[in-house]
């Protein structure tokens, strides 16, 4: 799986304009499943989006996470993080999971990060068309990708 997380000050997701996931402070991630991704894979992302840190400590380092902060937690659908943009000029879809994988484990990874962080978590909405709005913090980007325990990501 990948992770897009951006430490943003608030972020937002809006489909047909009616706001389905806001949060304040925290992390903004945009998650794509590729197709030999598993429930070990979302547990990995889960587990690395709570404890990455992020954050500025009292001497400006980065060196909290979302448990030290208690910030928001925002995670968007995006299959095009999973594009294979190699060649040519039109990106080509093959190495993101099938919708209905991709929707599976969306599912289980909000639940989750439920299960750690609470209503601390909202969501995009997967297969709609959503606006995304936020403000970077930093800016602060990171790209993720949770492999197997095994993998050594």
């Amino acid at each position: 799986m990948i992770g897009l997380l951006q430490r943003v000050t608030h972020a937002g997701v809006e489909v047909d304009g009616v706001v389905v996931g806001r949060i304040g402070p925290g992390l903004l991630v945009l998650v794509a499943v590729e197709p030999t991704d598993s429930q070990a894979q979302a547990d990995r992302l889960v587990e690395r989006l709570i404890g990455y840190r992020v954050f500025e400590d009292a001497h400006g380092r980065m060196n909290q996470s979302l448990l030290e902060t208690g910030g928001g937690l925002l995670l968007v659908p995006q299959f095009t993080l999973a594009a294979d943009t190699g060649k040519g000029m039109r990106p080509s879809f093959t190495r993101a999971a099938s919708p209905e994988l991709g929707r599976a484990l969306f599912d289980y990874t909000v639940q989750r990060a439920r299960s750690q962080l609470g209503n601390r978590v909202a969501t995009g909405q997967f297969g709609a068309h959503m606006q995304v709005s936020l403000t970077n913090d930093g800016p602060v980007t990171f790209w993720l990708r949770a492999t197997a325990p095994a993998g050594g990501d």
